[in-house]
C-alpha cells in the first residue's frame, strides 16, 4: 500500500519489473511523490528520480458511486 511506504523500503512500481529504493516520500496534490533509485548496489544519487502515485477516490452521492 502506498501509505505504508517509508524511506529505505524497496518497492516495485506499477507497470515496472525492477525494484527501486525509496529515498524520500512527500505528500503531493492528489497522491504521493516518491524519490526513487534503482535498488541495485551500484546505483548512485545521480539516478534518483521523482515518481508520482495518484489516488482515486470513490464518492457516494445520492445513492450512486462516482469516481473522482
Amino acid at each position: 500500500m502506498a501509505g505504508d511506504v517509508d524511506v529505505g523500503d524497496v518497492i516495485v512500481l506499477p507497470g515496472a519489473e525492477d525494484p527501486v529504493l525509496v529515498s524520500r516520500v512527500r505528500l503531493g496534490q492528489g497522491g504521493l511523490i516518491f524519490t526513487v533509485a534503482p535498488a541495485s548496489d551500484d546505483s548512485s544519487e545521480e539516478e534518483d528520480r521523482p515518481v508520482k502515485l495518484t489516488a482515486t477516490v470513490r464518492l457516494r452521492k445520492r445513492g450512486r458511486d462516482m469516481a473522482r
